[in-house]
Formats: structure tokens, C-alpha cells, sequence
């Protein structure tokens, strides 16, 4: 797998995660509600999330890009610092079939960052995409592409249905939320359901 091409929205730019982004990324798990809302239980060194940044992007079965405000000015980028990430993994090319996963930090969050950016990987995922130099970058052609949602996030839920994931069923008491438990609801969308609903985000 190479390293995913850059691509951009009217308010994201995403780009490969690179070693640059270790700052954030430790500071995206030092977020305790993100970690709940996401399901994310292990524990990290700095050491190890400093190798995952300088290497992710050019591991096979995946994609990993840092989301960016990346507002472009007078044809100069303006910002590239990271504000989250987003993934696809778990790619099977037999199935055509991946796994999305969004992280944002705290700050950025009910912004409209994460629908741009879930709307641009999807596109590339199903249809390739053209990146910001105008080159032409083919994609996986999935046709499936999945994720889980956490009972205790209604929001991210009504994101995803926004952009037309469905639900396909539930994993009960899958995840633990403090003294308590939570359900996992799998959603997907397929690639004919992306391209009728082209429009968004």
C-alpha cells in the first residue's frame, strides 16, 4: 500500500500522517472524552506514538491521513497543522471492503471538519480522486466501508446517518464505560448509496 494521496475540501486538507503530527496525536490520547466516546481502552508511550507517526502512512492494509484546516489564501497554505485524523483500515481487496475510523481533537469537534472529511475519504475509497496538483489517483474501488459507533455517542451516530451509513446490527455490552458497559452499533455504506447521495457533504 502507498501512502494515500493528499486531497481537499472546501474547509479540510488531508494528508498522509507524517512524524511532525506526534504532538497532536499524544494530545489527541491525552483527551479523556474522546477516548470513552471512542472505544479506546490501551495505553501508549511517547516513544511509540513518535514511531507510529513517522511510519503509519507507509503501512500496508491502511490509509492514515492528518485532517487539517488547511485553509488555502491567495493560493498559499495558510495552516497545516493536524486538528485530527482519519483512517482506512482493515482493507480486504477480495471484498473491496475497509474500515473508517475519525478522530478529532476536543476543539474542533460540531465544526464540520469530520463530515468533510469522512465525505472526502469516501469518495476516494469508492471513486478515486483528483488530488490538490491535479493528479489523478485511482483509489482502492471499495464497495463496502464500515465502521462502529458507541450507544453513549448519539452524535457521531447522527453524522454518520447523515452521510448515509446504515445500520447493520449490534454488538451488546462490547465496551466497557466506567463501572458500566456500552453497545457498538455497525454501520456501512455501499459504494451505489455513496453515489446517490454525491451531493453532500
Amino acid at each position: 500500500m502507498t501512502r494515500g494521496p493528499v486531497l481537499l475540501g472546501e474547509m479540510v486538507r488531508l494528508r498522509p500522517i507524517e512524524a511532525r503530527d506526534a504532538d497532536r496525536m499524544w494530545e489527541s490520547l491525552q483527551d479523556p472524552e474522546s477516548n470513552r466516546l471512542t472505544g479506546t481502552t490501551a495505553t501508549f508511550t511517547r516513544d511509540q506514538i513518535d514511531e507510529w507517526s513517522a511510519t503509519i502512512s507507509d503501512r500496508d492494509g491502511r490509509y492514515d491521513w492528518a485532517i487539517t484546516a488547511g485553509a488555502v489564501r491567495d493560493g498559499q497554505l495558510v495552516s497545516d497543522e493536524m486538528i485530527g485524523e482519519i483512517v482506512l483500515n482493515d482493507l480486504d481487496e477480495d471484498a473491496r471492503s475497509a474500515n473508517l475510523r475519525l478522530a478529532l481533537l476536543p476543539n474542533y469537534r460540531g465544526r464540520g471538519y469530520g463530515r468533510e472529511a469522512i465525505f472526502e475519504v469516501l469518495r476516494f475509497a469508492f471513486e478515486g480522486a483528483t488530488d490538490v496538483e491535479g493528479v489523478r489517483h485511482e483509489g482502492p474501488h471499495l464497495h463496502r466501508v464500515s465502521l462502529d459507533v458507541l450507544s453513549i455517542n448519539p452524535r457521531a451516530r447522527m453524522l454518520y446517518e447523515s452521510l448515509g451509513f446504515r445500520e447493520e446490527g449490534r454488538l451488546r455490552d462490547v465496551y466497557r464505560d466506567g463501572d458500566g458497559w456500552a453497545d457498538a452499533t455497525v454501520m456501512s455504506i455501499l459504494e451505489d448509496e455513496f453515489r446517490a447521495g454525491l451531493g453532500a457533504p
